[in-house]
């Protein structure tokens, strides 16, 4: 683990849906940092030291379903509302009326709803790797059924109950090394090579994982940790977030098309298919994003951003937060 990792304090807070395990370090105005899949709160363990030495509460949580926190039985109750309301409950709960609020990945689409549906709470937002879109367009269990063609889209198959918990869950160490390492731009295939966001019909997402070199930002103990932490907790709450995609679309209708005013950032990496596929969202930021502080593309950079490149995020991230008003 980190060698700041015991300078961390570790602790549980009550949210309507159980227990949010949170990790803390720093005092100050606070910043509350959103994993994504399949991560945890030690997603963040290089911003964290950084973040509290600028004068910042730093607080990365376990996102519900993930680590420490509580895994509600129900796939329903992994829906973007009650994620939201956990943001909110974790604010309350360390004595703060508002919060910075930074995601990546999933966490990044989680921070920007938390913006979007509780303003008085989240003054900023950052994102890393995934654009904010705003909510519109057809279902997206319809829209994602129609991206594979011959092949099937990796949300499709996350959807499916019981599905990619059977691939990953009998040797969870490997499918993460070979999920991460397919994403990371040092280890990812060469161009041309079969797409490891999809599957064959009737395969596995694992067959087109690279095989035997781990990332440069991934060492062995970090893999350890991420391993230990979802053979402990199983897939199954990380992969409901997935299966709530439609839900969310229905119980976000009133916020079709909503930017997002407060001031905000955006980091991307070059290599990572989540900031090519939507470029166009990027382009909208005007519209969407009119609160903008500044947007950057990390250059030959992949998807697991503020890990493989935490001099350049921690950099920017202390930048933009230096920047907002008090």
């Amino acid at each position: 683990m980190s060698q700041h990792a015991e300078e961390f304090t570790h602790h549980l807070v009550p949210t309507p849906g159980g227990r949010i395990h949170l990790v803390e370090q720093g005092s100050g105005p606070l910043v509350l940092l959103v994993h994504g899949f399949p991560e945890s709160w030690y997603s963040w363990r290089h911003q964290l030291p950084v973040l509290a030495a600028a004068g910042y509460r730093a607080v990365a949580l376990d996102v519900r379903g993930y680590g420490r926190s509580s895994k509600p039985t129900a796939t329903e109750a992994y829906r973007m509302l009650d994620l939201v309301e956990d943001n909110v409950s974790v604010v309350r709960a360390l004595g703060e009326e508002s919060a910075v609020v930074i995601g990546h990945d999933w966490g990044a689409t989680i921070a920007a709803n938390s913006a979007l549906l509780r303003p008085e709470v989240f003054r900023a937002v950052g994102l890393l790797s995934v654009p904010y879109t705003p909510r519109g367009g057809p279902r997206p269990s319809d829209l994602f059924q129609q991206m594979g063609g011959d092949e099937e889209f990796y949300v499709s198959y996350f959807q499916q109950a019981g599905r990619a918990e059977a691939e990953i869950e009998p040797e969870v160490r490997g499918w993460l090394a070979g999920f991460y390492a397919a994403l990371s731009a040092d280890t990812m295939a060469a161009p041309g090579a079969p797409d490891p966001h999809f599957a064959s019909r009737g395969g596995t997402l694992r067959e087109r994982f690279p095989a035997g070199r781990l990332p440069a930002w991934l060492g062995e103990r970090d893999l350890d940790f991420y391993a230990g932490e979802f053979e402990r907790s199983g897939m199954t709450g990380a992969l409901n977030r997935y299966r709530n995609m439609d839900r969310d679309w229905e119980d976000l209708a009133s916020f079709d098309g909503a930017p997002l005013p407060q001031p905000s950032l955006f980091i991307g990496g070059s290599q990572d298919a989540s900031t090519t596929w939507l470029a166009d969202a990027i382009k909208a930021y005007p519209v969407t994003l009119p609160g903008l502080v500044s947007s950057h593309i990390l250059d030959g950079c992949g998807h697991w951003i503020q890990q493989e490149r935490p001099a350049e995020v921690n950099r920017l991230l202390t930048e933009w937060l230096a920047a907002l008003p008090a």
